[in-house]
């Protein structure tokens, strides 16, 4: 694999436990040039998603990257009930340090869309861990600056599969069906990443036993976080790995399978809100439906085990 030069990135996010591997990912990736994080109410409420992010930051000594909050509710309904899988702290009870940097004062979408209007067009890319609902404050509010997103990888419905939340919804797309059904409809460059493939990607413990023996912070860290994803003592294999999927499609597009569908957002308030249907009238988007998940979860092994960090764990 051939490393490109890295990527003007803004990373939307809610964590999260997978949120937080992905940021590490991120982190740990040389394909990224992260510009700022732009949180949104989802797995958990805002101000403990601002806390984790600046947490995650903290640790491995990025203080130079800003925390904005963002979103502190869906664009139009009430917002979900925490998660409880990700425990009361939004991050599986793992050893954080505090954030060493206060959030900024400007709201998310604000910061957003003035820093889209000073890059080159074409030139931010924004992956979206969470609920869309900044994203959709962006090209409603501000769709100058929204036209100017290079691309828009986001992790968010359900193709093929059953949902997480319902027949045929999943978290992310039903915390905010009506913010999914703007960024589908926007005609910006998106690409979704659905359970049809996050799905394909879950850690043993043998690879997490990996990681751990590898002996790097940003290794042993990501190790303890999906640790705390598996569901039992006795499972063999984590829950999927669904945010990291973003940042692994982003450094490595060609372990996945993209076919672009017309789609459209079920925008209801019953079990189907957050649907996604596939038809004639639905909007172009790129939707990623296969992944090779071995391949996947060793070039996320190769990109935490390859990082010269001074991450350091309390």
């Amino acid at each position: 694999m051939t490393l490109a030069k890295p990527r003007l990135t803004v990373i939307d996010t809610d964590p999260g436990i997978d949120d937080a591997i992905g940021i590490l990912l991120a982190l740990a990736s040389p394909g990224f040039s992260i510009a700022g994080i732009t949180t949104v109410a989802g797995n958990i409420g805002i101000e403990t998603t601002m806390r984790n992010a600046g947490r995650l930051l903290a640790f491995a000594n990025r203080e130079d990257i800003p925390v904005f909050r963002g979103a502190a509710a869906p664009l139009s309904r009430v917002g979900p009930e925490p998660l409880n899988l990700h425990g009361e702290d939004g991050i599986g009870g793992v050893a954080l340090p505090e954030p060493a940097r206060l959030p900024e004062s400007r709201h998310a979408v604000e910061w957003l869309a003035d820093f889209l209007m000073e890059q080159p067009a074409g030139m931010v890319d924004v992956l979206a861990l969470g609920p869309l609902t900044n994203l959709a404050r962006l090209i409603v509010e501000r769709p100058e600056a929204a036209r100017r997103i290079g691309r828009i990888i986001a992790m968010g419905g359900a193709i093929h599969e059953h949902g997480n939340v319902g027949p045929r919804s999943e978290f992310n797309l039903w915390a905010d069906p009506d913010a999914a059904a703007v960024a589908v409809a926007s005609g910006l460059s998106l690409v979704l990443v659905p359970l049809d493939v996050t799905r394909r990607v879950r850690a043993t413990r043998e690879f997490v036993q990996t990681l751990a023996a590898d002996g790097k912070p940003m290794a042993v860290m990501v190790g303890s976080l999906i640790e705390s994803y598996f569901e039992a003592a006795t499972n063999r294999e984590s829950r999927p790995l669904h945010d990291p999927c973003v940042m692994l499609y982003a450094i490595a597009p060609e372990l996945f399978r993209i076919e672009e569908l017309r789609l459209s957002v079920d925008t209801g308030s019953g079990e189907m809100a957050g649907a996604l249907t596939i038809s004639p009238d639905g909007s172009p988007v790129q939707v990623a439906l296969g992944v090779n998940g071995s391949e996947a979860l060793d070039l996320l092994a190769q990109c935490l085990t390859a990082v010269s960090t001074n991450a350091s764990i309390e």
